[in-house]
């Protein structure tokens, strides 16, 4: 019986070892791939790219978003994730030009980088202090996501801004969701693999952080 014990021990004391070494690799990839968008974003903004080219590279990183995951088991998948990461952030280059160039538009991109942030560190925060299983908001927040994109393609035709609005408070909702849902997965063990972990808390924060722009644009008065 003691012996059962020691080894059942032995068991918890490395799979809370195998979640520390993984969150600690998301992590770090997480600030390198956030670095590298950034990177790439100033990049785009120099060059002044246009919207159509922006559209283009976001679909082209939607296809390497299904290579990033096909080779995430494999020392291809750390290039696959940051050439993922420098796709969409070149993607974001003319929407922050277009906010960029409003008379408070500088405020609004830090107003928004800083509530993205908040909200993030904060979740997590209470996530990993709390060590709560946040397991059960996965088909609310898949659904949830479902009806936000459905919603998204049908607003490019109907052009309705209240629905714009509403679908991006929708988002940040779902995003912050999302954030606990996310970081949740990895320290309950349902994510084990660092670069598939980095990436869904990439796209958690990409997507809060245009959706909350879009917001505070729009209570500003501006967008």
């Amino acid at each position: 019986m003691q012996e059962k014990t020691l080894y059942h021990a032995n068991v918890q004391a490395a799979g809370a070892l195998d979640t520390s070494k993984v969150l600690r690799n998301t992590y770090l990839l997480l600030g390198m791939t956030l670095l590298n968008s950034a990177l790439f974003t100033g990049i785009a903004m120099a060059l002044n790219i246009g919207h159509g080219t922006a559209l283009v590279l976001s679909l082209v990183g939607l296809v390497m978003l299904f290579v990033v995951h096909k080779t995430a088991d494999s020392a291809k998948g750390l290039a696959a994730v940051f050439v993922f990461t420098a796709l969409l952030g070149a993607a974001l280059g003319p929407m922050l030009q277009a906010y960029l160039s409003l008379a408070n538009g500088p405020q609004l991109v830090m107003q928004a980088l800083g509530g993205t942030a908040l909200v993030f560190f904060g979740l997590s925060a209470y996530a990993l202090t709390t060590r709560k299983d946040f397991s059960f908001l996965g088909g609310f927040l898949m659904v949830g996501l479902l009806v936000i994109v459905v919603a998204s393609i049908a607003n490019i035709f109907f052009q309705v801004p209240a629905a714009s609005l509403a679908i991006s408070a929708a988002a940040v909702f779902i995003m912050s969701g999302l954030i606990l849902f996310d970081t949740s997965r990895i320290i309950h063990g349902g994510e084990t693999n660092y670069i598939r972990a980095t990436v869904a808390l990439y796209l958690d924060i990409y997507n809060l952080f245009v959706h909350m722009l879009h917001l505070l644009g729009a209570f500003s008065g501006d967008d």
